[in-house]
């Protein structure tokens, strides 16, 4: 088996690359992702290597992204979008809770929105407002909506790729403060055995 030692962005990195590389239909789209690679690094390389159709980078305008994945989503495509911030998704939130969280209810379960909302959020980086917050109850208490967030690189891994393999909704949460942790990651871990997306891994027993 082919493990590394990785940090939870590089692990990222390492999945979306290979969710890009299985499943043409896979599109990533965000401000910045491109040629700069993402604020954090995490899409670094990707639209060198798959091209700017693939690895899109769009103007500043959350809403019209989450909008133009929505539609994208709808034609057969599975779009991975990035917001850049944790409190740049706002201009979003109607996109989010009244079309992506809704489709699927509102056409009598004949439409999918395969679609993950990678969001970088907490603090613990000392930035500003906007770019340290933790909008999780938000979307977690939306109706239509899947929420995930991951701990350690070799989650962070799989879990990318098993919520751009979903045929629903994800709000893909990042703990950005912990990017640069490292730990092992088995490269040829299949996601048929991995560990259920959305299934809570116990890391310390407790009694509260």
């Amino acid at each position: 088996m082919a493990t590394e030692t990785l940090t939870i962005g590089k692990a990222l990195n390492t999945g979306l690359r290979r969710a890009l590389e299985n499943d043409p239909k896979v599109v990533i789209m965000g401000e910045d992702v491109g040629k700069l690679g993402g604020v954090f690094r995490i899409t670094d390389g990707l639209q060198k290597d798959f091209g700017d159709q693939r690895v899109i980078d769009t103007p500043l305008a959350e809403s019209g992204i989450i909008g133009t994945a929505v539609g994208l989503a709808i034609r057969g495509y599975r779009p991975v979008c990035e917001i850049q911030f944790d409190g740049f998704v706002y201009p979003a939130y109607d996109q989010i809770v009244s079309q992506v969280a809704k489709m699927h209810y509102r056409s009598g379960g004949k439409l999918r929105i395969p679609m993950v909302i990678r969001i970088p959020f907490g603090g613990g980086i000392g930035a500003v407002e906007h770019h340290s917050e933790s909008p999780e109850a938000y979307f977690s208490h939306t109706p239509g909506l899947k929420v995930v967030s991951c701990a350690n690189p070799q989650d962070a891994y799989v879990m990318i790729q098993q919520a751009i393999a979903s045929d629903d909704p994800i709000v893909f949460l990042e703990p950005k403060r912990r990017y640069w942790e490292k730990g092992p990651v088995d490269l040829d871990a299949p996601l048929a055995d991995a560990y259920p997306l959305h299934a809570s891994r116990v890391a310390r027993p407790g009694a509260d």
